[in-house]
């Protein structure tokens, strides 16, 4: 257990050393590339701190275990809209560019909405319970559209300079070798905290539904909250946003999808009006929140973080 602690607090030390260079790291290479910085946020951030989750479902699906895999993306949809921007605009106000609430927080909002619905079928027809391949495809579909996006966004977005910006701090490829380096920190530093709190969680007889729900999810969005922690100290808010909703986006979409379109069907029994309503809660907070005056405030933050403390409440009731 002893080994195990210090194995966590290595991984800790990863991860925020690691999130600290990263931030850097991203914002030098928007800056060197002359696009948005949240471009880089909504694709190569957001889907590299995904890479937890997606082993994750892969594993659970190979061994038939399909509310690990529900859980897992909604854990972490909930975790990272309603724990890490709660926490990042507790921090420091967050400030949300027109290009991101006319475009990038209503394809959030979509592609939730629709999860949402599929996972209602088992409340509104007992004798269907799954998100059947179909399903996931329209899923995919619309994560497909949001890459389409994200391309069609970066061509228009060539020589674009942000007045703003302060000159990068290093040039283009030291900026992406460290980035690279960074992420590899913050993915040994994850996998260190999340696998060695498990081992302690069970060696003190704590409950598998715990370990999941609280260790795991809480986990493997470790990256998101510290990053994000991170970058609002700096106030880079676009990569704040820009990685939760590509991270949401690609948990659904991909992380979710892909194997329910290689395995097949998953049941859904095991979650319920509840675990949708809150899914749909956070998405729409954050666009409502967002749209009313183009930032999200520490009261909005507070109110973000009470539905997330409310709602994992409720699941360790019952």
């Amino acid at each position: 257990m002893i080994t195990n602690t210090i194995y966590v607090i290595i991984g800790f030390y990863l991860l925020i050393k690691g999130a600290d260079f990263f931030v850097d790291a991203v914002s030098s290479t928007a800056i060197n590339l002359k696009v948005p910085k949240i471009i880089i946020s909504l694709s190569i951030v957001a889907f590299g701190t995904s890479a937890p989750e997606l082993f994750i479902s892969f594993q659970g699906l190979i061994n038939g275990n399909d509310d690990v895999v529900l859980a897992n993306v909604i854990g972490s949809t909930v975790v990272n809209t309603m724990l890490v921007i709660g926490i990042a605009s507790i921090i420091k106000p967050i400030h949300i560019k027109s290009e991101t609430i006319k475009k990038q927080l209503p394809l959030h909002l979509l592609i939730i909405l629709i999860f949402s619905i599929v996972l209602l079928d088992n409340t509104f027809n007992k004798t269907i319970n799954t998100i059947s391949r179909s399903d996931a495809i329209l899923l995919f579909l619309i994560f497909i559209s949001f890459i389409h996006y994200i391309y069609t966004y970066c061509k228009k977005s060539i020589h674009f300079k942000e007045t703003s910006s302060a000159p990068p701090r290093w040039n283009l490829s030291k900026s992406i070798i460290i980035a690279i380096l960074s992420l590899i920190a913050i993915s040994i530093g994850s996998d260190f905290a999340v696998n060695n709190c498990v081992q302690i969680a069970r060696y003190l007889n704590i409950s598998e539904k715990l370990i999941t729900m609280v260790i795991i999810v809480i986990g493997t969005s470790t990256p998101e909250l510290v990053m994000a922690i991170t970058s609002a100290k700096k106030e880079e808010f676009d990569i704040i946003i820009g990685n939760i909703i590509g991270t949401n986006i690609f948990n659904i979409g991909f992380v979710l999808c892909l194997p329910i379109i290689i395995f097949g069907s998953i049941s859904t029994i095991s979650f319920n009006i509840i675990d949708m309503s809150v899914i749909l809660i956070s998405a729409l907070s954050l666009y409502l929140f967002s749209k009313d005056d183009k930032k999200l405030t520490k009261k909005e933050g507070l109110i973000m973080l009470s539905i997330f403390i409310i709602y994992y409440t409720y699941l360790f009731l019952n």
